[in-house]
């Protein structure tokens, strides 16, 4: 079983890449930058391998789905996880056009990839028909919890809305060959960038940790029977402010 961890090298992205490889999944750790030593070392230490690609760029999905595939030829699983993450209720067009790429158009190219390279046969023609049935393939995006209340206020979460729906409508079209699942993290972590953002009220007790969000991810590569579903993994947030 092999997948591709896209954003993987470091913070959430670690996090499922490490409870991935101790479940027995051969990992794929991609980084947008080649020479990445945080995602050479994490491949490494799982026994993976690191590719890099920028997802930003026309062509950075295909580049990266193709060296996946010639890494290991067996890779069945997404995990989408990549994201241009901002704070700000605007942005200049380039980094607006960038969050857009990598946070809608990424996951959606990758995940249609995965799923045309998986629905043919040996000999490369479209299995849908043939008596081969192709192999199943899961595809788990990873949201953000605040998109549950359907009021995005940032273009950062206007971008997560979007790849939501896009994927929706992906996991309806690709079944039921392959699954298509999300997780939504709540305040695991600190913005990258510094800077402070209140985790506001939660249900639980205690902030959700990067190991929470990996377990979600890891059943929900290995469910059998579920696909265009949301695991909020927010300590009960979302619940919360739907309630109120």
């Amino acid at each position: 079983m092999t997948v591709l961890v896209t954003g993987g090298a470091r913070r959430i992205g670690r996090a499922i890449v490490n409870a991935l490889a101790r479940c027995g999944w051969r990992v794929l750790v991609h980084s947008r930058l080649p020479g990445d030593r945080d995602a050479e070392a994490l491949a490494r230490e799982v026994g993976g391998v690191a590719l890099s690609a920028d997802l930003s760029a026309p062509l950075g999905p295909a580049a990266l789905f193709n060296a996946a595939v010639e890494a290991a030829p067996d890779v069945s699983a997404l995990v989408n996880n990549a994201a241009v993450f901002s704070t700000a209720g605007e942005l200049p067009a380039d980094e607006s056009a960038a969050m857009e790429a990598v946070n809608v158009e990424a996951p959606r190219k990758l995940a249609t990839m995965l799923a045309m390279r998986l629905g043919t046969n040996e000999e490369g023609c479209h299995a849908l028909s043939a008596e081969k049935l192709p192999t199943r393939g899961a595809v788990v995006n990873i949201l953000d919890s605040r998109v549950l209340s359907g009021k995005p206020a940032t273009p950062y979460a206007k971008s997560k809305a979007d790849m939501w729906e896009s994927q929706r409508r992906l996991a309806g079209l690709l079944a039921p060959y392959v699954s298509v699942n999300f997780v939504a993290p709540g305040p695991v972590l600190p913005p990258a960038k510094g800077g402070r953002e209140l985790a506001g009220e939660m249900l639980l007790d205690g902030r959700p940790t990067p190991e929470d969000v990996a377990s979600a991810v890891v059943y929900l590569l290995s469910a059998k029977s579920v696909t265009g579903a949301v695991v909020p993994v927010d300590s009960g947030q979302s619940l919360l402010e739907s309630l109120s």
